[in-house]
């Protein structure tokens, strides 16, 4: 019998998230299949994968309508309902963040995306997050905006695990791992532990081609149509080797029994139906990583997914893409910054969607039974 292709991963150190939640998947017993089948080992979460799983079932109903009677604010509900499931999510991945003495088995939810550019506002939603779901096995999302950088810092000095998100340049990866490093480094000197503080740089990936590629096909030249669908891959790649040599660097080392902050493959799904569904996973498989596919994609994989150690491969022209992109006069430190712009502008209405629709439902239960 073919062996399934996601478990085999686990043989090349990557491990496979699904960037996915609904109540339904965690109570009807798919979400521990995923984990005995697939050899899943994670789950992330955002306002869009809660706005798409509240508006679109009747799952969530009656906690609404009992939240609604207790008379909590839609806020409050939404709190309620999304740390339920990435509590219970969390818990089913306990094994196995026991059995590996946590470097695996995590569930993430996020802060509000309203709170980016707060500081303050973003660590006591990460704070009070952490509190509520009270398991080591959860992970706060954190975008990785300037602000952002601070937030890192001064949550993982008070041991608060950290999936830093909406990743999309090189430069700031650094800056990520420089926060992340720097929390360590003031918990350690204050003599509290450090060994099960967790943490993940979740890189996004296919949007970078999608807004890059146009870019090269206005300019309209063979050597540019040439570099479509290479950029997001090409910055992947580099962003390994950075891993590798902050890691290993005497600065980090000197943190006994710290653990490194894995790079995480997100947006993976293949946004131009020109390209292979599983462009930006067959290319990217290598240790101490972690993919985060959603459902069609991890269904894609088990199917035709070929996996091979590929993510050290073909370095040279990963180099070389960068650089002839500024030679073609794309500024990819601008391009990223636009992505994390309109990446968080995407969240927000996502959130704002949520919060509408949780707002029809209640209002609905409480104009039929008097909340």
């Amino acid at each position: 019998m073919k062996q399934n292709p996601l478990k085999k991963l686990e043989s090349y150190g990557q491990s496979i998230w699904l960037d996915y939640i609904h109540r339904h998947l965690i109570e009807s017993g798919g979400l521990q299949k995923l984990i005995d089948e697939d050899g899943l080992r994670g789950v992330t979460s955002n306002p869009s994968i809660f706005d798409k799983a509240i508006e679109g079932s009747d799952v969530y109903d009656d906690s609404i309508r009992t939240l609604a009677h207790q008379g909590k604010s839609i806020e409050e509900i939404y709190q309620a309902i999304t740390t339920d499931d990435v509590g219970k999510a969390a818990d089913y991945f306990r094994p196995i963040y026991d059995r590996l003495r946590g470097r695996d088995g995590f569930a993430s939810i996020e802060v509000n995306p309203h709170l980016a550019h707060d500081v303050q506002g973003t660590v006591e939603s990460a704070r009070s997050l952490w509190k509520i779901l009270a398991r080591p096995n959860v992970f706060v999302k954190v975008p990785s905006t300037l602000e952002g950088l601070e937030c890192i810092r001064q949550l993982i000095s008070e041991g608060i695990n950290v999936n830093v998100t909406l990743l999309f340049g090189l430069p700031r990866y650094r800056m990520v791992a420089d926060s992340y490093i720097k929390g360590l480094e003031e918990r350690s000197a204050k003599g509290l532990p450090i060994e099960n503080i967790a943490s993940v740089a979740s890189f996004f990936l296919s949007r970078i081609d999608v807004l890059i590629d146009p870019l090269l096909e206005k300019i309209g030249t063979d050597e540019s149509l040439g570099l479509r669908g290479q950029t997001a891959i090409a910055c992947a790649k580099i962003a390994y080797q950075m891993y590798k040599e902050i890691f290993s660097s005497e600065r980090f080392r000197a943190l006994h029994g710290a653990q490194t902050q894995r790079l995480l493959w997100a947006s993976t799904s293949t946004k131009n139906p020109e390209y292979p569904d599983l462009k930006y996973v067959e290319a990217l498989i290598g240790p101490d990583t972690i993919n985060t596919l959603p459902m069609e994609t991890l269904d894609a994989y088990r199917d035709h997914g070929n996996p091979a150690p590929r993510l050290e491969e073909d370095l040279e022209q990963a180099h070389s893409t960068l650089k002839r992109l500024a030679e073609l006069g794309i500024d990819l430190d601008k391009v990223t910054q636009q992505l994390e712009d309109e990446g968080i502008a995407n969240f927000n209405k996502s959130y704002d969607s949520l919060i509408s629709n949780l707002r029809k439902k209640r209002d609905s239960f409480c104009l039929a039974e008097a909340c």
